[in-house]
């Protein structure tokens, strides 16, 4: 599949990379590049030879938000439509079978910082700002703010929206919006080692076990475990569970049928 604003590419490792590819707009979301980033997820999505997706972006910044250009001249039900497009990778990441990484080298804010929340994890470099900054031009990003309040909780995710102010990696990290901060210049070979390594666990299991995190996610205490279980014990009677379980005996590696 060609894309103009993504590319695209599959390792040996079963590890599927989708790079943003405007770097001189500082990957802002285009309507193009909003439907092409979907379409590549969820080709990734199907592609058996990946298991783990990779998200990276190309030059200085992760997505510095929306592409202003596109902003002017709709109607409301024109700007609802337009910004439900744009959002379209941020629900897509959630309702994916299989993990998504997000690869933050610089500036993620409005738009990026919605994206690099939505994905199911996040490495960064030490660089890197994230923010809610729409509020700062006369907008703002209540779309976005959906997966930021997920991961920081309701009183700290008002501030972000309300105040549009900027992150550093540490206090990103503190609240939980990323999971590993690494040197600048190791953040590629640090972020493809940490995709490759989750590749080798179980598609099945890994799949499961985001699948059923996701769906139970809104559920009330008791159903959420009533529901755990359930997908726990479908996957255990799956060829791939009983093969981690004999190798684990057998003190060798594993091999998957992804089954």
């Amino acid at each position: 599949m060609e894309f103009e604003t993504v590319l695209v590419e599959t390792n040996e490792k079963f590890v599927g990379i989708i790079t943003l590819n405007r770097p001189d707009q500082l990957n802002t979301f285009t309507s193009q590049m909003a439907g092409e980033l979907h379409s590549a997820l969820l080709a990734m999505e199907a592609d058996s030879q990946v298991r783990v997706i990779l998200l990276k972006s190309s030059g200085r910044a992760f997505c510095a938000g929306i592409d202003v250009n596109e902003l002017a001249g709709k109607s409301a039900t024109e700007y609802r439509e337009w910004i439900e497009w744009m959002e379209q990778p941020l629900v897509a990441v959630s309702a994916m079978k299989k993990p998504v990484i997000a690869q933050l080298q610089g500036v993620a804010t409005a738009n990026g910082m919605g994206l690099a929340a939505a994905a199911d994890l996040v490495i960064a470099s030490e660089r890197i700002k994230m923010g809610l900054t729409a509020i700062n031009v006369g907008l703002n990003c209540v779309g976005p703010i959906l997966p930021v309040s997920r991961c920081v909780g309701r009183k700290k995710a008002l501030e972000l929206l309300l105040y549009g102010t900027l992150l550093k990696a540490q206090e990103a990290l503190d609240l939980g919006l990323i999971n590993k901060v690494v040197a600048h210049d190791e953040l590629d070979e640090a972020a493809l080692n940490w995709a490759e390594d989750l590749a080798t666990r179980s598609p099945l299991a890994v799949q499961n076990a985001k699948s059923a995190f996701y769906q139970s996610e809104d559920m009330d205490y008791q159903k959420q475990f009533q529901f755990m279980n359930e997908a726990f014990a479908r996957l255990c009677t799956t060829d791939d569970a009983k093969e981690g379980v004999a190798a684990f005996f057998g003190k060798r590696n594993p091999e998957w049928k992804l089954k």
